[in-house]
């Protein structure tokens, strides 16, 4: 959407904050991230609209049921997961269906997904899964940052 059609775009951004999980990234022995903790780094941006934890192909079951059970809704993915993901983030920004994105990554390729929600008005907020973990450039794309363990 161009400078004109953002300006006259009687919509505003929704309400709430849409969570979204790298979950290759996120979730690795090193991290020791508990996805309560994700959760309840994203809800201090707001009430949650949408938790989201993108896995690969090669996840287990019990991974699987254990987010889900958590108030996770899983996307399962036989392609990149970072494709999934960002796709999403940019439908969510474009139909403004949160005023805040949250993206709980390491992973740089998300940077962009955070520039094109800036773009539309929303909030966005960068979760780093610790310090080893977290992404200067996405930290600095995003309107607000926390690092989790910090």
């Amino acid at each position: 959407m161009d400078l004109l059609g953002r300006l006259t775009d009687s919509r505003g951004p929704g309400e709430g904050v849409a969570l979204f999980v790298d979950g290759p990234n996120v979730l690795r022995e090193e991290f020791d991230v508990d996805l309560d903790d994700v959760r309840e780094a994203a809800k201090t941006r707001g009430r949650l609209v949408a938790s989201r934890l993108y896995l690969d192909e090669h996840a287990t079951p019990g991974l699987i049921q254990a987010a889900e059970a958590r108030g996770f809704e899983v996307v399962v993915t036989s392609g990149d997961v970072d494709v999934k993901l960002a796709v999403d983030v940019a439908r969510f920004a474009v139909e403004r269906r949160a005023g805040t994105v949250a993206i709980a990554s390491r992973d740089t390729d998300f940077k962009p997904a955070l520039e094109l929600a800036n773009e539309y008005g929303l909030r966005t907020f960068a979760i780093a899964p610790g310090a080893h973990g977290r992404s200067d450039a996405l930290r600095n794309a995003a309107t607000e940052s926390v690092t989790l363990g910090e």
